[in-house]
């Protein structure tokens, strides 16, 4: 974990806020839109903007122009310039998407060196080689090639070289089939060599954080870990499906690098439909952000995400830096996960948050009580529950009960020993559903 706190003045730079644009605008890249993209998100209180796929050379869909990392100047006449200043004019810092280690067929890159595809040919397969099977429409270029590595090198150096760019979103969408060079296996030689990628533009843009995406969750290994500031859990956006999926990344991951987002009001992976306060607060126990288009936020909606931004800053020390607790409940209906502070905390101040997280219907009527894990056990605590809050969107559609426990309308005092042995009685919660509980020590 310490290897993993960001440099900054005074001390390690909390996780900002993200907005990443993908399942915002996909691949229509207009300045036009994406400026007025930027200035909703400023206005939420996001830090990072990160230009998702479509910015380069052909890339108007997925089965063209990997490889070619040039801005796409009939898209961008005057390159990314005028976005990343209207990005970071608003306080945010600007980050790119990148798929450094793949090509499409129908690319310049390939065309001109088909003999960087990696496959069980000797030849290319202009020269009656084999091609590997593909997978969505892309290739593996073949880093093993000194060529082939230092174009990428040269490549990803000049844009973070060229432009004001904070962060990259490295992607790496299919698996190594067939992959071989020279005729022969060489993944272990591929993988030594993306290693050596990473940490040459690590040594050469030490300022710059990158993102292991992978289709989400697809590259999180040790060697991976050592050399970038944040993993994607899952390209799954789905609040129901990432409260498994982050259950066990946590298990091996701390939550500061499980990069966890917002999403749409209906998501674009599943179409199952959640009310913002369950995918808030799934995307709270990790590095926070959102990718949705907020333009269309609104009213009572857009206040209720400007307050779980809020919170999420207000907490995210917290969040990313104590322990992960997880409470062992009968059924698989409900779950109770948290982060308590690491050490004694100070009195007054929050040491504990909590994700009451209703999954499906219960078998039973009324959950009984709940035990609370992890918090000293001869130390008072505060115990309210925050969000959401009566005054929220949703908050009407979050509980099935006609009386509430009585703590909670306005908390309750216990200690820690009586909160793990005994617990609290719990709300019933609808399907699909999740309360923020903070414990403030006494």
């Amino acid at each position: 974990r310490p290897h993993h706190v960001l440099p900054a003045p005074g001390g390690g730079k909390p996780r900002p806020v993200v907005l990443n644009t993908w399942e915002a605008v996909y691949f229509d890249h207009s300045l036009a839109t994406l400026i007025e993209l930027a200035d909703s998100a400023a206005d939420l209180g996001v830090e990072r903007f990160v230009l998702d796929d479509g910015w380069f050379r052909g890339r108007r869909d997925d089965h063209a122009g990997l490889g070619d990392w040039y801005v796409d100047e009939s898209l961008w006449p005057d390159g990314l310039t005028p976005l990343i200043d209207a990005v970071t004019s608003r306080g945010m810092e600007f980050g790119l998407w990148v798929e450094p280690e793949m090509v499409n067929l129908d690319s310049d890159i390939v065309r001109a060196h088909p003999e960087w595809i990696v496959g069980p040919s000797v030849q290319s397969y202009k020269d009656g080689g084999r091609l590997p099977l593909e997978w969505r429409n892309q290739h593996v270029i073949d880093l093993v090639n000194p060529e082939a590595w230092q174009y990428i090198f040269d490549r990803v150096d000049s844009l973070l070289r060229g432009n004001n760019i904070s962060y990259l979103k490295w992607d790496q969408n299919r698996d190594q089939l067939e992959h071989g060079h020279a005729g022969r296996s060489s993944v272990h030689e591929q993988t030594l060599a993306a290693y050596r990628l990473f940490d040459e533009l690590k040594k050469a843009h030490p300022g710059v954080e990158i993102e292991s995406c992978s289709s989400g969750g697809a590259r999180v290994d040790l060697g991976i870990l050592e050399r970038t500031d944040r993993i994607w859990a899952s390209d799954c956006n789905d609040a129901l499906e990432r409260q498994t999926i982050q259950r066990w990344t946590g298990l091996v991951v701390p939550p500061e690098l499980v990069g966890g987002h917002v999403g749409p009001t209906t998501s674009h992976t599943t179409a199952r439909t959640h009310d913002l306060s369950f995918r808030a607060i799934t995307a709270l126990f990790g590095h926070f952000g959102m990718e949705w288009d907020v333009r269309g936020v609104q009213g009572a909606e857009r206040e209720e995400l400007k307050r779980f931004i809020a919170l999420y800053k207000e907490h995210r020390g917290l969040i990313h830096s104590g322990r992960m607790v997880r409470a062992d409940l009968p059924g698989d209906s409900l779950m109770l996960h948290g982060v308590v502070a690491s050490g004694s905390a100070v009195q007054g101040t929050t040491a504990a948050l909590f994700a009451l997280v209703s999954t499906g219907t219960a078998f039973a009527e009324q959950t009984g009580r709940i035990t609370i894990p992890g918090l000293e056990a001869g130390r008072d605590y505060r115990v309210e529950a925050i969000f959401p809050a009566p005054g929220d969107a949703d908050y009407a559609r979050t509980f099935t009960q006609v009386q509430p426990p009585a703590w909670l309308a306005d908390g309750a005092v216990a200690g820690g020993r009586f909160l793990a042995e005994v617990g609290l009685p719990m709300p019933i919660l609808n399907p699909e559903h999740a309360l923020v509980l903070r414990f403030t020590a006494l």
